[in-house]
């Protein structure tokens, strides 16, 4: 008797509780990014002065064209880390930038 009510109850919460596979609901929808939304990636190696400063936060166009002084004068960024040898470029600056920077393409 006891493992017929055990099933019992376990058929009644499967039926009665949300689908697992459900459509998303207009909450969950929320968290969907959309073209608009997807970061660009910036590759600090080839990436022109003018692309740096559209995409990356912080960094305006004279700071890109300093990235590029940096990298003509000591060859291509070897981490992303590099960029605070770059006078102009700290911390607070990398880490905002990090999820969009790339050293390749």
């Amino acid at each position: 008797m006891k493992i017929q009510l055990i099933l019992l109850t376990l058929a009644a919460s499967l039926f009665l509780s949300p689908p697992l596979l459900a459509e998303p609901s207009a909450d969950t929808l929320s968290d969907v990014q959309t073209p608009e939304m997807v970061q660009l990636y910036v590759n600090i190696n080839t990436a022109s002065a003018e692309k740096m400063a559209d995409l990356l936060t912080g960094i305006g166009l004279m700071k890109a064209q300093a990235i590029i002084a940096y990298r003509d004068a000591n060859g291509p960024f070897l981490s992303v880390e590099d960029l605070l040898l770059v006078t102009g470029i700290g911390t607070a600056t990398l880490e905002k930038n990090r999820p969009a920077l790339r050293l390749a393409d």
